[in-house]
């Protein structure tokens, strides 16, 4: 196999460190990022074939990055690498366009397995989630991330951006628009997410690996 050109994302240094030294025999690590946002810029920059990274990144989550790099780059590949076991987590991944999920605490003994299997136009899924799990994205009825599936990319921006305590100001100033949009946004937000209050708007942002809990 050639070696892929791999850009890492995970806003913890030592486990990029950690993924540096997985794949460097095998992989051409072009870049390593911490937030979504340098990843998309990076990804834009150096066109790689694969990007493994987490969910919980702060500016722009994991599965926003990964929605925005699949409109622009189809055919780059996209390995999430996390924490997080649950369907909920799952089904957002692959949603987004992933061709891999694996925990973190098996990185070590799966990630080149699944590299491998990607780059090869396979999809790989940890033997740490249940089939059920796995197989659940592709059933329509299954109740799923529906409500927060339903924010636009503006409002999933707003949404973590609030969750990772900017202001509205900060905000407006962050995506250069304005105050008035911004507060229209998390009104609406607020409405479709069924919350009263910021700091419940923080709560569910963190349900649902928006941001981590401080």
């Amino acid at each position: 196999m050639k070696k892929p050109r791999v850009i890492l994302a995970d806003d913890h240094t030592f486990v990029l460190e950690g993924f540096k030294k997985l794949l460097e025999v095998h992989c051409e690590l072009v870049a390593s990022v911490e937030d979504g946002r340098a990843l998309i810029e990076a990804t834009i920059k150096l066109e790689p074939d694969l990007v493994i990274l987490d969910i919980s990144m702060p500016k722009l989550n994991g599965v926003e990055a990964a929605r925005k790099l699949k409109k622009q780059f189809p055919v780059v590949k996209l390995i999430f690498v996390t924490m997080h076991a649950d369907m909920a987590y799952v089904d957002a991944a692959f949603r987004a366009g992933a061709s891999g999920y694996l925990l973190k605490r098996s990185a070590a003994t799966e990630l080149m397995e699944a590299v491998r299997s990607v780059m090869n136009d396979k999809f790989y899924v940890t033997p740490l989630i249940t089939k059920e799990v796995v197989t659940s994205f592709l059933k329509p009825t299954q109740t799923r991330l529906a409500t927060i599936d339903d924010l636009t990319t503006r409002q999933h921006e707003i949404l973590q951006l609030v969750a990772e305590g900017l202001s509205a100001k900060e905000i407006a100033d962050q995506l250069k628009i304005s105050h008035r949009t911004v507060e229209f946004h998390k009104t609406k937000i607020m409405e479709q997410l069924h919350v009263h209050s910021t700091s419940d708007l923080v709560k569910y942002a963190v349900a649902h690996g928006l941001v981590t809990a401080s």
